[in-house]
């Protein structure tokens, strides 16, 4: 009963983890032996964490497990420095460069694995985490540069994945799993439109909130070898998720009622404002419908065993060409609300996990790891939603065991590569209701990761 309670809360932390640590908004910090160790552990896989790392791996696991703990995150708001659709300097008529820090965010990912060992060669359980996450927000929804594009921007998942593992022969287990995802996702910005020189360059004609969530399956199975000697060998593959999220709430306010710009069919008067577009109030609400396209993931690894000194190298694919577009659906659109279908594009990447540990005594280990993880989002295509970059993290980590009772503590700090993209549209000057997206400018941004995790066998 006190672990189904402590799983419980767990799914509702779960949804204040929305920070992407991988390139894109994949989460893989799931475990803190793992990231210790630079998530090169698909080969190891000898914690109850191996259901999400590699499901096979829980059969090498005896007696009962259970394995509570999360990642605190501190991201810092990356820096920009460029133009944007916003920044057009009416009285020279050219686009002045200015800069815009993000807020600095923190979140928490939790995780919880139960794992038990029915027979020699068969083990079950279950895995609670937070596999996707995205958390962006800009300052002032008011004034910020990228206000018509997005003012924060919010996907929280939690995936329940229970899990099943046969040891097959001396050398050979497999495992695999069932993923329900439940997701949220939040969307903030403004509408803007330009109606002659300052002060009427940007007049911001009402500010909108998107909020939703929904459902999605998925599958998972993973390999492990371990011949003779010292080497051992794993693989392990997650199937991508399509989040549908319909009925969004989409709620309009501070809607403007001052400035009139919209040419009538039926005069008089000759223009109309926005509130009158939304009927004459300040505040408008309506729905949206939405899907999002998260990656199938495979990882394979190689680890080296050797008295007390543990090696491992990944290959991490992330499958990102499954997300070609974000379509937003809105229902009673009007020419001030129309439906929204931003290309995205993002290819298809692999990831590359070292890692080390030393076990200095018997209860105490040290470990190190380093992670590269290039940008799947190409140039023409990178949004504030998501200004993303090649990312390098630096591990250190350490666990101890006492008794029944096992702990791990590490630390990852992400360095972000600056990134330097042109893809601001239009170059010109923008029409009244497509005041135009993207930008020209560089990005730069970094973060710091400390993980926990108890552990404790029955």
């Amino acid at each position: 009963m006190r672990v189904g309670k402590v799983l419980t809360v767990l799914v509702v932390l779960s949804f204040t983890a929305a920070s992407a640590m991988a390139a894109g908004f994949r989460l893989p910090e799931q475990g803190a032996k793992a990231m210790g160790m630079g998530m090169a552990f698909t080969a190891q896989a000898d914690d109850p964490s191996a259901i999400y790392f590699n499901p096979a791996g829980i059969v090498q696991l005896e007696g009962q497990n259970v394995m509570i703990g999360g990642t605190f995150i501190r991201e810092n708001g990356a820096d920009f420095t460029g133009t944007t659709p916003l920044t057009l300097n009416t009285s020279t008529g050219v686009f002045d460069s200015k800069s815009e820090t993000q807020e600095d965010l923190d979140f928490v990912i939790p995780n919880a694995y139960w794992t038990r060992k029915a027979s020699p060669d068969f083990a079950y359980g279950v895995g609670i985490f937070a596999p996707f996450g995205l958390g962006q927000r800009y300052g002032n929804r008011q004034t910020s540069i990228f206000r018509n594009q997005v003012t924060n921007v919010e996907i929280q998942t939690v995936v329940v994945n229970p899990t099943v593992a046969w040891k097959l022969n001396d050398v050979l287990s497999v495992g695999a799993g069932v993923d329900f995802m439940y997701g949220k996702a939040k969307l903030s910005q403004a509408g803007v439109v330009r109606l002659g020189a300052a002060p009427l360059d940007q007049v911001n004609i009402f500010q909108l909130d998107l909020d939703g969530d929904g459902t999605a399956w998925g599958y998972n199975f993973g390999v492990l070898l371990t011949p003779e000697g010292n080497f051992k060998v794993g693989a392990s593959y997650r199937s991508g998720f399509r989040l549908d999220i319909k009925d969004a709430d989409v709620n309009l306010w501070e809607i403007n009622s001052t400035v009139p710009f919209i040419p009538n069919p039926v005069p008089p008067p000759a223009a109309l404002n926005a509130s009158q577009v939304f009927g004459g109030s300040s505040t408008y609400h309506t729905s949206a419908s939405t899907t999002i396209n998260m990656p199938a993931t495979f990882q394979l690894g190689v680890a080296y065993i050797l008295d007390r000194l543990t090696l491992e190298v990944d290959l991490d694919w992330t499958f990102w060409s499954a997300f070609k577009s974000l379509k937003i659906d809105i229902e009673n659109n009007t020419a001030l609300l129309p439906d929204a279908n931003r290309p995205e594009n993002w290819k298809d990447v692999v990831g590359v996990d070292v890692g080390a540990e030393y076990r200095v005594t018997d209860p105490l280990a040290l470990r190190i790891g380093f992670r590269y993880d290039p940008s799947p989002v190409p140039a023409d295509t990178l949004s504030p939603l998501l200004p993303d970059s090649d990312r390098f993290f630096y591990c250190a980590g350490a666990g101890y065991k006492y008794r029944n009772w096992t702990f791990d503590l590490s630390y990852m700090y992400l360095d972000k590569k600056d990134r330097t993209v042109n893809n601001q549209t239009p170059n010109g000057v923008p029409t009244p209701i497509n005041y135009g997206a993207g930008f020209d400018g560089t990005w730069s941004g970094d973060a710091h990761l400390l993980a926990f995790d108890i552990g404790y066998k029955f």
